[in-house]
């Protein structure tokens, strides 16, 4: 990435909108598009994470406008998303990031659990998405990204919810880069293996330790790993990159 030419890998004059932007990697995301000159909107339901994400692309010498809400909330997101436009103008890149885990096995899921995890990780992504591309098909130019997971590919004991629900994500985006590439508009998922956020920090030691055994790379990934293919795909350098699933997992799945 460091050797690419900056004028391809900038995202200068662009707006991004990335949601679960509070903390891990959706606030690393948002930081590194920052850095390449994107002004930034950003979701979370932690208004204290948006403020700590807000206050790191400040620092970063960018613009961020702060939006505390339920991606699933769909007015609460035309709303922000009417805001975005309103104030700069445009709307260039959707990162569908927030999500939830609530693991159990099958036996012991709950329907709670089930609702809130499909709610959170893919009705999230479509409320989102449906917001942002009148916008886009307007300009004839965007980027929606979603983040899937490894789980979607390979499964993993007590995660129906959780894998259902980044399926879902992988299928939706095929759809959106079907429907949508015509106009302009890629549609491509980031697929994370196990990454150092407080989400795997809650993992149990002794499955953290099996994990990192079967992981070539020897360790866990950083945020900023994946907020780095993120950024890729959001850049001109993707811009024939289109209904594809990035796996960022250190060899994992191999």
């Amino acid at each position: 990435m460091a050797s690419a030419p900056p004028d391809l890998l900038s995202l200068r004059g662009r707006v991004a909108l990335v949601t679960g932007a509070g903390r891990g990697i959706g606030s690393a995301t948002a930081v590194a598009f920052a850095r390449a000159g994107a002004r930034l909107a950003l979701v979370d339901r932690d208004g204290a994470g948006l403020e700590r994400t807000a206050d790191a692309i400040g620092a970063a010498g960018a613009e961020a406008m702060a939006f505390t809400a339920d991606v699933a909330d769909a007015a609460a997101i035309a709303a922000a998303v009417q805001r975005t436009v309103e104030t700069w103008g445009r709307l260039d890149i959707l990162v569908n990031n927030a999500g939830i885990v609530r693991d159990a096995t099958l036996a012991d899921v709950r329907d709670g659990d089930w609702s809130a995890t499909l709610e959170a990780n893919l009705t999230g992504a479509m409320v989102c998405a449906r917001a942002v591309v009148p916008h886009m098909r307007a300009a004839g130019f965007g980027r929606i990204l979603s983040a899937s997971s490894i789980v979607a590919e390979a499964g993993n004991y007590g995660q129906t919810a959780y894998a259902a629900s980044k399926g879902g994500i992988v299928a939706m985006t095929r759809v959106w880069a079907r429907e949508l590439g015509p106009k302009g508009i890629t549609a491509n998922a980031v697929a994370p293996g196990f990454i150092d956020t407080d989400m795997v920090r809650s993992v149990p030691e002794k499955v953290i330790a099996q994990v990192l055994a079967r992981i070539p790379a020897g360790r866990l990934g950083r945020p900023e790993e994946v907020a780095s293919v993120y950024l890729f795909l959001a850049s001109d350098l993707a811009s024939f990159v289109n209904g594809a699933v990035v796996d960022v997992d250190g060899g994992l799945l191999l």
